[in-house]
């Protein structure tokens, strides 16, 4: 009897332990409920959330897509290509100006003309109703008398005649007078160029530079804000050196028969020399008897110029003597005297003015203007003496000092517009009427910059310039 007890008290215990587990189980069971429930709610609510945020990011996208769907067609509404044009170099073909205003209409008609084909083939996925800004800057009066001069021209007032057919030809052509003074269709063409370059409606520039290395230093300053791609190069003349390196970066093309491929050249025109007036003999100082046969042909070659980017001097080489007084005769204008010319919208990298424009020989054959109050002195030619202190590599050939400089006080005193002549040599052939400033007051580290601007023009004799005052650059 009592192990029947004990087997009932065992599975009493084993019973009871059952229903222990069986309890805690069931606990555990609505422990995980419970949390499973919470969690339910949290993603219930983080998926209200969720579907909130995305309808109204819907919404944003939706409105977006419209804005830029409205803006793209109002870029592309108001999209056109710049054609801007330095035309104190770029200079259109005779035949055009001599027409004066017909003449600048058709200008016109041929460079729209041939914007349209040129565009055309560059970027045929371009939509046809663009437009074509054209702005060309210009010293028009400085022009007109080169051009009459040189014999093209009749009256410098054609070329006005020219300009106003140009510009009215078409509403977005426009042919600006600058005026006289230096770098001022330099300076507008390149702010311009500044303006446009990173315009979004802008979808390319026709560039017409071609005269001027100072546009090189422009397009450096802009490698890094616009792709090659959206600018061209158009050549007039030929390209300058600075620019001939730099073109193989860029597109580049040239319009047939509307700009000159040549400079200017006042004197091609024949003019016959009286018999009572013969060219003067060169007067040869004793210490000039040691001097090389090259050295004497680079003196002999001497003469006076003066003329802007797109103006050749074609004057036929003479011998060079000190000043003789000549007779003078109502409306003649001798080969062997002639006054000094200029357009004073030249530009400083490139020079307008030659470089031998204010050298002893280009004073001693030249009269100076009747407007000039006092003439300047007459230096006297260079002695071997002087020509023993110019430095010169082992090949006899002259070299420049090197100059350390700061690019950007290069520019800074570029933009003063101080005359190079008057600062740096002191014998300014134009004296009061000068275009360029006599009256600033530089310290010694902006002269010599200056210095550095004026070894931007390269001297005419090179590396065989024996001007012990030469200012200018010999490579």
């Amino acid at each position: 009897m009592a192990d029947e007890i004990d087997n009932l008290q065992l599975s009493f215990e084993t019973l009871r332990g059952t229903e222990h587990a069986k309890n805690r189980l069931v606990e555990d069971l609505l422990g995980r409920l419970r949390r499973l429930c919470q969690e339910l709610e949290q993603e219930k609510l983080d998926h209200d959330r969720e579907s909130h945020f995305n309808r109204e990011v819907q919404l944003q996208v939706k409105v977006l897509k419209d804005e830029l769907r409205l803006i793209k067609t109002r870029i592309e509404r108001d999209a056109f290509i710049l054609v801007l044009i330095d035309g104190d170099g770029m200079i259109f073909e005779d035949r055009l100006i001599q027409r004066g205003e017909i003449g600048g209409r058709e200008a016109a008609g041929i460079l729209w003309g041939a914007v349209r084909d040129y565009v055309q083939q560059i970027m045929p996925d371009l939509t046809s109703d663009y437009k074509i800004v054209t702005r060309v800057y210009a010293n028009l009066k400085g022009l007109g008398d080169i051009c009459t001069r040189a014999g093209i021209l009749d009256s410098p007032t054609i070329m006005e005649d020219f300009t106003r057919g140009f510009t009215g030809s078409k509403q977005l052509f426009d042919f600006t007078d600058v005026g006289s003074g230096k770098d001022r269709a330099d300076d507008k063409v390149s702010e311009l160029f500044k303006l446009f370059v990173n315009n979004s409606h802008c979808k390319h520039i026709i560039f017409g530079c071609s005269h001027d290395n100072g546009y090189a230093r422009l397009l450096e300053d802009i490698s890094g804000q616009a792709m090659p791609s959206q600018i061209t190069l158009l050549e007039g003349v030929p390209f300058e050196r600075e620019l001939a390196i730099m073109k193989s970066r860029y597109l580049f093309t040239r319009f047939d028969n509307l700009f000159r491929s040549t400079k200017i050249n006042i004197y091609q025109q024949q003019y016959q020399q009286p018999q009572q007036i013969r060219p003067p003999a060169i007067s040869q100082p004793q210490s000039m008897s040691q001097m090389t046969a090259s050295q004497l042909n680079n003196l002999q070659s001497l003469h006076s110029s003066g003329l802007p980017n797109g103006v050749s001097d074609g004057l036929p080489i003479t011998q060079v003597a000190t000043p003789v007084q000549q007779p003078q005769q109502a409306g003649y204008q001798s080969p062997y005297y002639p006054s000094m010319i200029r357009t004073p919208s030249e530009s400083t990298n490139n020079s307008m003015m030659n470089p031998l424009a204010a050298s002893w020989a280009t004073k001693a054959i030249s009269a100076p203007p009747a407007q000039i109050a006092s003439p300047p002195p007459t230096p006297q030619p260079p002695t071997l003496e002087n020509a023993n202190k110019i430095p010169r590599n082992k090949f006899g050939q002259r070299i420049d000092p090197t100059i350390q400089y700061d690019k950007n006080e290069v520019r800074r005193v570029q933009k003063l517009h101080m005359c190079n002549v008057h600062f740096l040599r002191h014998d300014c052939p134009y004296g009061d009427d000068c275009t360029h400033d006599h009256f600033y007051k530089p310290n010694k580290n902006e002269l010599m910059t200056l210095r550095v601007v004026a070894r931007g023009t390269p001297c005419h004799f090179g590396s065989a310039c024996d001007d012990i005052k030469c200012i200018y650059g010999h490579r």
